[in-house]
């Protein structure tokens, strides 16, 4: 498939949505690799050899949960917190600049620019997201960005969605999903809402 019938494919598929959501990491920027390295080498300063395929499991995650996994799996103890400053400073400093974006995804969210709304939902810290969206072109193309934080449980929870489809004023079975990850499609249905992996185009 070009990126152009990819493209198409997702017009079609939210022709009937009043609201799309987007995820960022892996489905707006094609950064995945980049926070793979990140994670690595965080883990690393701990001790930690890390099989980044967890990194895949937990698509959407919040930073500090995806920690929190790793300490599990890795039987450490490390402060989470610490951890996930630590993978986002990395990622900041070393990888950021460089994403590029998934070019099909954008150019669907481009094509349906004022003629639907448009949230992002993402499981990244507002700080480190605010960067990215502005490296790969989409800062002020959106109405409302929920993350890291916002709600009391990130994907796959639906409370995220939920939330963004509350601030933009749309019902939840009116907004359509567009993620890279299990964990964010698990999210979508749990919310009642429409929903695609823009990797398995």
């Amino acid at each position: 498939m070009t990126i152009a019938d990819k493209t198409q494919k997702l017009l079609e598929l939210s022709a009937s949505y009043d609201a799309l959501l987007y995820d960022v990491d892996g489905t707006l920027a094609d950064n995945m690799s980049a926070h793979k390295a990140a994670y690595a080498a965080a883990a690393l300063d701990y001790g930690i050899h890390l099989d980044t395929d967890l990194i895949d499991e937990t698509a959407g995650w919040p930073t500090v949960a995806v920690a929190e996994l790793i300490a599990q799996r890795y039987d450490k103890t490390f402060d989470f917190d610490e951890f996930a400053l630590r993978k986002s400073t990395i990622f900041r400093t070393e990888y950021i600049q460089q994403t590029k974006p998934v070019e099909h995804v954008m150019q669907h969210l481009r094509q349906e620019l004022g003629k639907k709304k448009i949230g992002l939902v993402s499981g990244g810290t507002r700080k480190t997201l605010e960067i990215t969206l502005e490296v790969i072109g989409v800062k002020g193309l959106y109405e409302t960005l929920v993350c890291a934080g916002d709600t009391p449980n990130g994907k796959p929870s639906p409370e995220p969605f939920l939330l963004a489809a509350q601030q933009l004023n749309v019902d939840p079975e009116r907004c359509f999903v567009l993620e890279d990850g299990d964990p964010g499609v698990q999210g979508a249905i749990a919310a009642g809402m429409g929903w695609v992996r823009i990797d398995q185009l």
